[in-house]
């Protein structure tokens, strides 16, 4: 018999491996799905970016091997945008590596530099993968809680921890809390992670999915933060490319060189195909992401405004493509799943899926369209 590892053996089932099998189980019986849970864009990627795919497809001089770093037009264009969009100056040869999807990236950051023994500080609600790379690498997740204002609270780190920490994860704005930050907060997590010798991993994956007027900031934006601090961007949510599987790590080149030395023994680069689609994206990012935001935001007022209709106090927030909601009374998490699914044919997140301390919470996606959504708080502020 072949079997897994201990180590993966060790480590417990994906909880979205749980919810799939529900899902499963209800497509089955033949009764319709309506899926608001997990986070998968349902627009169409911009038409620059599907001409940019349909040419890169029929260029011979691409039929080979991707390039380890990344492509020279899409390190240039991420180069381009991280001056436009934040200020920030880097080297496209240096300081970059293109990945295929942030969260791929962010779990080799890991596996690149932890050993076992070291401690990865992750917010206390957090993206399964910060956890899930951590036990892989034989590290210690340590949880660092939230203040009331979805802030970490560094100071009650045990100095214990911070002495043999690596690495700092923090993700603003949040998936799935939705909280923000701004430059102030940003630079306090930079200046943490320098005075005490730990890499800060910024993950930025819904940098322009922002409301309102709320413009998210770059940890790289803070005076000094090249030198403990990489960053991950992603053309998942911003642009529809979900199915395409492409971002970039930027910062630190001493993190940067780790990576591409672990990267070089298990792979052979990011497809180079969706790096030249994300190169125009990137490129063209204010003109492309205004219509997609737009289209969040109106999603995101239909679903607050019917929950508010129906009796349903719930925050609209400034960032993400989420609603992160409170368990109603007499229900668990996964006894709110079930319910949604059976009163409802209704797909949600529960809180649990991202940690303990997600615990009677649960998570609504804005990829439906806005009268769709509507329904969805109607059904569910039903019971």
């Amino acid at each position: 018999m072949v079997q897994p590892t201990r180590l993966i053996r060790s480590i417990p089932k994906y909880v979205f491996w749980e919810l799939d099998q529900r899902k499963r189980a209800h497509r089955a019986s033949g009764r319709p799905l309506l899926d608001v849970g997990i986070g998968s864009p349902d627009q169409a990627v911009p038409a620059p970016v599907r001409e940019a795919l349909r040419e890169a497809a029929s260029r011979p001089e691409l039929s080979g091997y991707p390039h380890f770093r990344g492509h020279p037009e899409f390190l240039r264009a991420m180069a381009d945008y991280m001056v436009d969009r934040f200020g920030v100056h880097t080297e496209p040869e240096r300081d970059y590596m293109a990945v295929a999807g942030s969260k791929e990236g962010l779990a080799e950051i890991i596996l690149s530099i932890c050993e076992p023994g070291d401690v990865v500080l992750v917010p206390e609600i957090y993206y399964p993968v910060y956890v899930r790379a951590t036990q892989l690498a034989s590290a210690e997740a340590v949880m660092v809680p939230f203040t009331a204002d979805g802030l970490l609270d560094l100071e009650a780190i045990d100095p214990a921890h911070i002495a043999r920490a690596r690495v700092l994860i923090v993700n603003y704005p949040c998936n799935p809390t939705t909280a923000i930050v701004d430059l102030a907060a940003m630079t306090r997590l930079v200046e943490f992670a320098r005075a005490n010798s730990i890499l800060l991993v910024s993950d930025l994956a819904y940098a322009e999915l922002a409301f309102d007027g709320f413009v998210p900031p770059s940890a790289l934006e803070v005076p000094g933060a090249m030198e403990c601090t990489v960053e991950l961007h992603s053309a998942s949510k911003s642009f529809n490319m979900a199915g395409s599987r492409v971002g970039v790590v930027v910062g630190n080149r001493d993190a940067i060189n780790a990576l591409d030395a672990y990267r070089s023994n298990v792979g052979y680069g990011a497809a180079t195909l969706p790096q030249l689609g994300a190169a125009v994206a990137f490129t063209n990012y204010r003109a492309l992401v205004k219509p997609i935001v737009a289209e969040y935001a109106a999603r995101r007022d239909a679903l607050v405004n019917a929950f508010h209709a129906n009796g349903w106090a719930v925050q609209s927030p400034r960032a993400t493509m989420y609603l992160w909601l409170t368990v109603p009374e007499g229900y668990d998490d996964w006894g709110w799943v079930d319910h949604c699914l059976q009163a409802h044919n209704i797909v949600i997140t529960p809180g649990i899926a991202f940690g303990e301390a997600g615990r009677g919470r649960f998570r609504i996606s804005l990829v439906q369209p806005a009268p769709v959504l509507a329904n969805v708080a109607k059904a569910l502020a039903q019971r």
